[in-house]
C-alpha cells in the first residue's frame, strides 16, 4: 500500500509538471509579452548579444544589451531546435546574419545534433510610455 501511494504521488507530480509546461508558441508569446514588433533586420551585432534562448522547434530569442530582443525563426532546420541545445555560432564578421548557419550541440554527449539556417531577426521593444506628471 505504501508503495502504491508513493507511485501515485510521483505520477501526479509528473502529470502536474507536464500540464504546467508551456507550448513553444506560449513560450514565445511570453518572451515577447508587452513588446511591439519592429521591421525585420538581416543582421545583429554580436557585441550586443547578452544571452540566447532556444524555443523548441520554433525560434531563437536573442536578448541584447539594450531594450530590444530579437526573435529569429530559422529558414531551415527549426525541427532541430531544442530548449537544452547549445548553440555553436561560427561567423566571420562582427555580425550574426540571416545567411549564417548555427550548429546545435547536445549538452549530454557534446556531439552536434543538427543545424539551422537563420532567418531575418525581428526586433521587439517595449513601447515608450507617455508620462505626464
Amino acid at each position: 500500500m505504501k508503495r502504491f501511494l508513493m507511485i501515485a504521488a510521483l505520477l501526479s507530480v509528473a502529470t502536474a509538471a507536464t500540464a504546467a509546461r508551456l507550448t513553444p508558441d506560449e513560450q514565445l508569446a511570453k518572451a515577447i509579452e508587452g513588446r511591439v514588433a519592429g521591421e525585420p533586420v538581416k543582421c545583429i551585432h554580436l557585441r550586443d548579444i547578452r544571452s540566447t534562448r532556444v524555443i523548441d522547434k520554433t525560434a531563437i530569442v536573442y536578448d541584447t544589451l539594450g531594450p530590444t530582443i530579437y526573435v529569429n525563426r530559422p529558414k531551415a532546420g527549426a525541427a532541430f531546435l531544442r530548449d537544452d541545445a547549445i548553440l555553436v555560432t561560427d561567423t566571420h564578421s562582427s555580425e550574426l546574419c540571416n545567411i549564417d548557419i548555427v550548429k546545435l550541440m547536445d549538452p549530454g554527449s557534446r556531439m552536434l545534433s543538427g543545424s539551422v539556417g537563420l532567418g531575418d531577426f525581428v526586433p521587439y521593444t517595449k513601447p515608450k510610455t507617455d508620462r505626464r506628471d
